[in-house]
């Protein structure tokens, strides 16, 4: 053939000064098959003349490329691939050396280390080279199937050979370089699935796998419905896919709440059973042919008793008793504001067994606390926290407030009279070394920070005497004379103190106190404010989203029910006021840029949605609406554009605690304060207090 007609033929010829190619197409009209060693190649032998003036040159040039039939054995581990170690007709000499062997995958030439790594093997014989590589080791790709509904396999590969020999009479070296695509034949490989929950999780979770890089898991059943992937991230679940070890697959993670629906539980001897039945539906993309995969777990978990308080009284202590719970169950012991350590147990006449242990309180130690007083007895309180000590969090709040039998006055023949006056807790700031009788240079004769006794005579100390019929009456009272704690004292009765001697036999008769003067008012005051802000599931506010439920998944369009509530409050007089909340993209409440979401105690008025504000009712667990604020944000979209939507936010309130006959003035204002970015002066009042609430993950329906 002259070059134009080899090359209509599908043939290309090109040449340089120094380099000769012929590209040829395989399978030709040329090209033969030949058995060498009991293997079989496709061969191509050329001879090609170049003529000039005069001068003619002759060049012989061959090609030879193995078939994957005869020359590529499977077995249910291995590919191993055949190649002659002598390639007839590029080998002609009886004699040649060979010089280099190498191999690859995906054309890439793997060094020795490479090679050992991954399990590959490359040996020589008299009459072979020898490849053999592991079914799924590294560098493979899976190819999926689906026959009849079930799941099969092919590994592929693109093996590599590169051989580099020179042959004696020539003394010219030859490299030869041949790639073979390998496909095993399929194999049954349905997914498997691995428990891998940890009960104390309260989590199931399964490995469904391995499968191809080509599958998609489309849904997941249970007996009751069918939940697509948005439905299962929107429920609580947790999917996801990783790559397995030797890169060629992938295996998908389950995790299904012990709490929700799909699960079922059953008592059996203290102890819960959990069970859960799923089948997962996949893909084979891009075919999208169906196959699934079934999935029962079971899951047993100790039923656990936290530990409990519960007490009596009698006319002169507390009697608690504290339950261990579930042996195990590390816990800590707040007595009053004071931890329980081992002194402060020995004073409280510790006792105790493997089940539980108990403590005697006096009424008046100082770990209890005074709420009231009346003419001959005292209202204590003794307040018992269990606190877990790793998380720092309330495991259960027990208060128990007795009548106490007390004289707090005595009037004695001789014309002594005693008398106590206690701080109460509505007063916590008093200080009772600071009373004084009518008579102010009339201190107690005994004072802490707890209370004062007063010892004096009925002609002493501002005492005044009235004369009634067959009585005498003598009367004095406690007082403090610094005007600014008067105003705490007031809270509560001033004590008056009045004694009743017959005239006849002189023996003490009575005692009566007299009314406060004044109404009582909120101290103003510092302290420690706890507030919480958390999601609602729906306007009824009768479920709220846990904290271990975080994050919170809504759709753009789904509104959202906020609920900030005081904790531990326990005064109908005490009200929560929302001053400010917005939204940030970032944790960090002070991060750019910001959404005003109630500006000084109001809806943004530039909102095109304002928030919703929710009245509390006292009903469930509101025993005090004043202690809580509700609101429903209807939308919101944090960027103009809706196409680079940012899923994540969260939200922000300052809140002020005051007194309701006397609140904040937390009110409604026009200022313009709906620009993106900026915060208001008010969150710079140490008077209030930050909560947070999220991260929130919009998605797009």
């Amino acid at each position: 053939m002259q070059v134009d007609e080899a090359q209509r033929n599908g043939y290309g010829i090109s040449s340089t000064p120094t380099r000769l190619v012929l590209r040829s197409p395989n399978p030709s009209r040329e090209t033969y098959t030949k058995d060498q060693v009991c293997r079989s190649m496709t061969v191509l032998s050329t001879s090609i003349i170049f003529e000039k003036t005069k001068l003619t040159t002759q060049v012989y040039a061959g090609a030879a490329c193995p078939q994957a039939q005869g020359g590529v054995f499977f077995t249910e581990t291995s590919i191993r691939w055949f190649l002659p170690r002598r390639i007839a007709p590029l080998i002609c000499p009886k004699h040649f050396r060979l010089l280099e062997v190498n191999m690859g995958v995906n054309g890439r030439k793997l060094e020795a280390s490479e090679i050992s790594a991954r399990s590959y093997s490359l040996t020589l014989d008299d009459l072979y080279v020898i490849v053999e590589i592991p079914i799924g080791a590294a560098g493979c790709q899976i190819k999926s199937h689906v026959q009849d509904g079930q799941y099969f396999t092919s590994y592929m590969n693109e093996l590599m050979l590169e051989l580099l020999w020179t042959e004696d009479d020539t003394n010219e070296d030859t490299r030869y370089k041949v790639f073979l695509p390998v496909e095993t034949p399929l194999q049954l490989q349905p997914p498997q699935v691995i428990d891998a929950t940890v009960p104390k999780e309260m989590m199931f979770k399964a490995l469904i796998g391995p499968v191809g890089f080509d599958v998609m898991l489309k849904n997941i059943r249970s007996p009751y419905e069918v939940l697509s992937l948005a439905d299962c991230f929107a429920r609580g679940f947790k999917v996801f896919d990783n790559m397995s070890p030797n890169g060629c697959s992938k295996v998908y993670t389950v995790e299904v709440p012990f709490t929700d629906l799909v699960v079922g539980q059953m008592k059996e001897m203290g102890v819960t059973i959990y069970t859960l039945y799923l089948t997962f539906g996949f893909l084979v993309l891009p075919k999208h042919a169906p196959f699934t995969a079934t999935a029962y777990l079971r899951a047993k978990l100790e039923d656990i008793a936290p530990p409990s308080i519960s007490g009596s009284c009698d006319d002169k202590n507390f009697y608690v008793l504290v339950k261990y719970g579930t042996k195990g169950f590390n816990f800590q012991t707040i007595m009053g504001k004071r931890m329980l350590n081992e002194s402060l147990a020995q004073q409280y006449g510790i006792m105790g067994n493997d089940t539980h242990f108990s403590l005697i309180v006096p009424s008046s130690a100082a770990d209890a606390t005074v709420e009231a007083v009346a003419s001959s007895s005292i209202k204590s309180r003794l307040d018992v926290t269990l606190r877990n000590p790793k998380t720092n969090k309330t495991i259960q709040d027990f208060s128990l407030a007795c009548n106490f039998v007390t004289k707090l006055i005595e009037c004695f023949p001789n014309g002594t009279i005693t008398a106590m006056a206690i701080t109460l807790e509505s007063v916590p700031s008093l200080n009772p070394r600071r009373l004084t009788l009518r008579d102010p240079a009339c201190g107690p004769t005994y004072s802490n920070d707890q209370y004062a006794y007063f010892v004096f005579t009925a002609n002493s100390c501002g005492t005044t005497r009235k004369f009634l019929p067959n009585m005498m009456l003598y009367e004095n009272e406690i007082s403090i004379t610094d005007e600014l704690e008067l105003g705490k004292l007031s809270q509560s009765k001033e004590p008056e103190f009045e004694c009743y001697y017959d005239i006849n036999t002189n023996q003490a008769m009575g005692f009566n106190s007299r009314p406060r003067r004044s109404e009582p008012y909120a101290d103003d005051a510092r302290g420690e404010m706890q507030v919480e802000m958390r999601v609602a599931l729906d306007d009824s506010y009768s479920a709220l989203h846990r904290v271990v439920d975080d994050p919170i998944t809504k759709y753009l369009q789904q509104p959202l029910y906020f609920e900030v509530e005081l904790m531990g409050s326990y005064n109908p007089k005490v009200s929560l006021e929302l001053a400010h909340c917005w939204a940030t993209l970032e944790e960090d409440k002070m991060s750019l840029p910001q959404w005003n979401l109630i500006v000084n105690g109001c809806a943004n008025s530039r909102d095109l949605h304002p928030v919703i504000f929710h009245s509390v009712l006292p009903k469930g667990r509101v025993h005090y609406p004043s202690n809580f604020k509700r609101f429903e944000v209807p939308m919101f979209a944090f960027a103009e554009d809706k196409d680079n939507l940012n899923r994540q936010v969260f939200v922000h309130c300052e809140v002020v605690i005051c007194d309701v006959r006397n609140p904040v003035d937390v009110q409604c204002s026009e200022q313009d304060n709906t620009m993106k970015g900026q915060k208001l002066a008010i969150s710079d009042d140490p008077g209030f207090k930050s909560v947070t609430s999220g991260p929130i993950i919009i998605m797009r329906s």
